[in-house]
């Protein structure tokens, strides 16, 4: 546990680093909102500000958004700000449901835990629609029909993921159905490690070169080409807070030993000790592909989330263990 506690510290300190990094620069004092779009010194090459990160940004300098979330995740179109084209199917992403469920969760409370508690009415319909919602993208359902969940306080239930426990498919149709061409084929590792964070383990054929979790395919098509060789900073984020959650819950020598793997590659490839945050985009060889600190997909939110995630977990395992003793 001395390796844990050691990185408790360098995380705090990480994050400290990160979040002083985009106050220092992402903030437009004369317009309003958060640049993210930001050289590796943290200087601006695009003034574009997509609504998206704007909102991201807030959920990292506040909790405080559940009323516009629950909102846009009735009201809007599901494609998350990206534009509908005609012909374009009706779907659901993945990154939405997630993150309603987590909003709804943080607003709920613990019921079960915590009988004196009074959960809020809108965190337990928040986090009802999304586990709802998750499911669609966890269990084949014949010909798209609905699926009823369980509590999302019980946990996820061991559900057959789409295509025979192979993936977590990234956008389904609205009833859960699989979507055809390109769009229904897009797997998503990193919001999959995300999601299964209390039963993950980066298993024999699980890396992509030491300590890398395996990489992402979207399209990414506003200033570089993805490869899909290319290593993404979220994923390797994710993962690092997947396996705390694994080791919290069930907890395993392997889970840490996994964790420590991640999380130095993670450091060592990503971290920019020189100006600060982490580069989001490398070769797989570990050499940097993109020197840019944040853009149309990258800000504020994953790096920080991430870390104060982590700092959380390792706070409650090692308090946890130093109650065993």
């Amino acid at each position: 546990m001395e390796q844990l506690r050691a990185w408790r510290g360098r995380i705090a300190a990480e994050l400290d680093a990160v979040v002083a990094f985009w106050e220092r620069h992402s903030h437009d004092p004369e317009h309003g909102g958060f640049f993210s779009c930001l050289s590796r010194d943290g200087s601006v090459y695009d003034d574009t500000k997509f609504v998206w990160l704007q909102g991201r940004q807030v959920r990292a300098w506040a909790r405080r958004w559940a009323e516009a979330v629950w909102g846009w995740a009735r009201g809007a179109p599901m494609e998350l700000g990206r534009p509908r084209f005609a012909g374009t199917p009706p779907q659901q992403a993945l990154a939405q449901a997630l993150m309603v469920l987590k909003v709804g969760l943080q607003l709920w409370g613990d019921p079960e835990g915590d009988p004196q508690s009074q959960p809020e009415p809108l965190g337990q319909a928040m986090a009802e629609w999304g586990a709802q919602h998750v499911l669609m993208h966890l269990q084949s359902s014949p010909g798209g029909s609905p699926i009823s969940g369980s509590p999302p306080h019980g946990g996820l239930p061991n559900f057959g993921v789409q295509r025979g426990d192979s993936v977590v498919l990234e956008n389904v149709t609205p009833e859960g159905g699989e979507l055809p061409g390109s769009l229904g084929r897009l797997m998503n590792p990193g919001l999959g490690a995300a999601l299964g964070g209390g039963r993950v383990g980066l298993g024999p054929g699980g890396s992509h070169g030491a300590g890398a979790p395996p990489p992402f395919f979207p399209i990414f098509p506003h200033f570089s080409q993805l490869e899909w060789s290319m290593k993404l900073w979220w994923p390797h984020a994710e993962a690092m807070v997947a396996l705390l959650a694994a080791q919290r819950f069930q907890p395993q020598p392997s889970l840490v030993s996994q964790f420590l793997q991640v999380a130095q590659y993670t450091f060592d490839k990503f971290r920019d000790p020189e100006h600060g945050e982490w580069f989001g985009y490398l070769n797989r060889d570990g050499s940097v592909a993109l020197s840019i600190k944040g853009g149309p997909y990258k800000g504020c939110f994953h790096v920080a989330r991430a870390l104060l995630m982590c700092e959380e977990m390792l706070d409650a395992i090692l308090e946890g263990e130093e109650s065993q003793q």
